[in-house]
């Protein structure tokens, strides 16, 4: 069963096909933007057009390359994602490969609709390995292939790959003719510099509610939505989604950042400064690796209703200092959003709540 089809991203489906027809299409490009969008499944429809064959209006959705690509089982697309790490040693290409058709056929049987990888997943180094020895090797079905890195922000930088790290920095500079790769992320800033200059960045904004709506009425959606403690009316579902429909999927993610949240919380209003130091200490950290930013976003949702509740009690002080926690969280994201250590930030962080809260 093919996944979910792509809703909306008009204008810029058009941009893409446009430069696809001119010859200028960027053979590395970055796809950013809020999380939620449809960013990874943006590039797999880039995918599937690039290796449609059909002469006329493409991807046809009917040749063997777009029945294979949206099925995701078309070898000459390659969709890499954070995953588990495989075992303490490196995985050889062959390793990777496996890991991923499970975890891809796992995405196929939801349709697509998946939650967000968990703390303790990563685009470990045995992965970029096997993406630059895999980019080496000659098309095996179509006249090109495509490499999709979801959440590329994600990759994880270890000591003594340095060689790898540079293999693929090379790859993004000069992909072989017959290659594409395709980025994608909710964090620019957290892309290596070196990354980012290698690849031609373009934004994916949020989807108006005609296409949330459109995207909603499919009846794979309705059916994975049920299984999720998401609201059970189109209304409810459209403004929880914000023109994300990809948040609606991940709720487990958002549980635990407000869980991390309340514990940030917790130590600014009733902790001692040791145990402030020890919920720095453990942001950013293997098993925390990604969710920074939504316990940032978690922890300013908190905050906000801290000063509604002081506005309803007429407590004005409160409220002030509600509304200076939350530009503190603010200037706290915005750090995070760039390469800032997510445990120095979260000591500033905690330091300017207390003076804000107390």
């Amino acid at each position: 069963m093919p996944i979910v089809a792509l809703h909306g991203h008009d204008a810029l489906r058009q941009r893409l096909e446009a430069a696809i027809a001119r010859g200028t299409l960027p053979a590395s490009l970055l796809l950013h933007g809020p999380r939620g969008v449809g960013k990874q499944r943006i590039a797999l429809w880039l995918a599937q057009r690039l290796l449609c064959d059909s002469p006329g209006a493409r991807p046809c959705g009917t040749c063997q390359h777009c029945r294979f690509a949206a099925e995701l089982t078309h070898p000459d697309l390659h969709w890499r994602f954070p995953r588990p790490r495989l075992k303490d040693g490196d995985a050889s290409p062959d390793e990777i490969r496996a890991d991923y058709a499970d975890a891809i056929a796992e995405r196929v049987a939801a349709h697509g609709l998946y939650e967000a990888p968990g703390g303790d997943e990563g685009i470990f180094i045995a992965t970029v390995r096997a993406v630059v020895h895999d980019a080496a090797l000659s098309p095996a079905m179509a006249r090109r292939k495509v490499f999709v890195i979801g959440d590329a922000e994600r990759m994880v930088p270890q000591e003594g790959s340095e060689q790898a790290a540079n293999a693929f920095l090379k790859l993004l500079e000069e992909p072989p003719e017959n290659t594409n790769i395709i980025l994608t992320t909710s964090e620019p800033g957290a892309l290596l510099p070196t990354i980012r200059s290698r690849v031609a960045a373009v934004r994916v904004t949020a989807l108006p509610d005609a296409d949330v709506r459109a995207f909603l009425a499919e009846p794979a959606v309705q059916e994975q939505l049920r299984k999720r403690a998401v609201p059970a009316s189109t209304d409810e579902r459209l403004q929880l989604a914000g023109g994300a429909p990809g948040n609606l999927f991940a709720q487990a993610a958002w549980d635990d950042a407000l869980q991390r949240a309340h514990r940030m919380l917790d130590a600014v209003t009733r902790g001692t400064r040791a145990e402030r130091m020890r919920v720095a200490f453990v942001q950013g950290s293997s098993k925390a690796r990604g969710s920074f930013a939504e316990a940032l976003e978690a922890l300013a949702v908190l905050l906000r209703d801290r000063a509604k509740d002081a506005i309803q009690r007429d407590d004005e002080a409160a409220a002030l200092g509600a509304a200076r926690a939350v530009a503190a969280v603010e200037a706290a994201k915005e750090q995070a959003s760039g390469n800032a250590n997510p445990q120095l930030v979260t000591a500033t962080l905690l330091r300017r709540l207390e003076e804000a809260l107390r």
